[in-house]
């Protein structure tokens, strides 16, 4: 098990280089800089009208005139010390942005993925012990739940419970510090939004596992010497039938996180999503950098999880 995590962890490095060099890359072939951003907003006292002199001085100063390896290496060194910089156009700490947006996306990817492996590993597990109807109904709707567009849903949602039944906000956030049960509602809708699509997909994953593993010999064994339905569903079938559905698990965690950047964006929702799609529009690479590298990490951790719980699940996996 410690050389599985050895060798995670080595590749998770290199992962992390490549993709921060990868983004540092194609932001700098981005049209536009962050000089022009700045210098077109009117901040200081330009006034959004500036020379072509006054420009290359500002590109100067930002250090956007030195060769991309070395503007990269500039930022490498900082990170490693876990400094990420600080954003050229708010002029604001950008570990302190992230620090302060980070726990509105987890608090929605967390949530989003409890809901939704709840919801599907349960109705999955019925449908797999009963079958009939159930199983066909989970069928029809995995079928439409890759067919619905989130947009969708989302302004549904929105038009059901917010405009016309007046139960829920419509957008924005309120942090649980302050009110956790406003926190609660103002999360409804938008994790319903991601995780009914999801649902029913993660249902027939598990129910197809389960299937699976119940039509083995060795439960037909368990049936025969006398073994209780429950035992047999629960001790033996669920468990052989996981290592699938903890790999669904991961990819749901990971795929959430990109969800979260139209959800955000969707219900107003100050996350991740909206700081990258704000820094990515004003070119404001120390902000792209650091929510990348953090994103990546999540990334690198939940990976390293699901081996972790292989490893539980399939003594086999530990020694691979």
């Amino acid at each position: 098990m410690l050389q599985l995590i050895a060798r995670r962890l080595s590749v998770s490095v290199l992962l992390i280089l490549l993709i921060s060099f990868l983004t540092f890359v194609l932001q700098s072939l981005a049209p536009g800089d962050v000089a022009k951003t700045i210098l077109n907003s009117g901040s200081g006292q330009l006034g959004g009208g500036y020379t072509d002199e006054q420009y290359q001085e500002l590109r100067r100063a930002l250090g956007l005139d030195q060769p991309l390896l070395v503007q990269y290496w500039d930022w490498l060194s900082h990170a490693i010390r876990g400094d990420l910089g600080v954003s050229p156009v708010s002029g604001v700490d950008v570990t302190s942005a992230i620090s302060s947006r980070l726990p509105v996306t987890v608090s929605l990817v967390v949530l989003g993925t409890v809901v939704t492996a709840a919801l599907g590993i349960g109705l999955g597990m019925i449908s797999a012990v009963r079958g009939g109807r159930l199983g066909r109904v989970v069928d029809v709707f995995s079928v439409i739940g890759f067919a619905l567009p989130n947009f969708w849903l989302a302004l549904l949602l929105v038009a059901l419970f917010a405009v016309s039944l007046g139960m829920l906000p419509a957008t924005g956030y309120v942090p649980i510090d302050v009110s956790p049960a406003e926190w609660a509602r103002s999360l409804i809708l938008p994790i319903a939004t991601l995780s009914l699509s999801a649902t029913a997909s993660f249902a027939k994953q598990t129910r197809d596992s389960m299937l699976d593993t119940l039509s083995r010999d060795f439960v037909r064994m368990l049936r025969a010497n006398g073994a209780s339905e429950a035992s047999i569903v629960f001790r033996h079938g669920l468990r052989n039938a996981a290592i699938p559905v903890v790999t669904l698990v991961g990819l749901l965690f990971i795929g959430l996180f990109s969800g979260a950047v139209f959800i955000e964006s969707v219900f107003a929702l100050p996350g991740m999503g909206r700081l990258a799609v704000q820094a990515t529009e004003q070119h404001d690479l120390p902000v792209v950098q650091g929510v990348v590298v953090v994103l990546t990490l999540v990334v690198v951790v939940t990976n390293l999880a699901v081996d972790l719980v292989y490893g539980w699940l399939n003594p086999k996996v530990r020694v691979s």
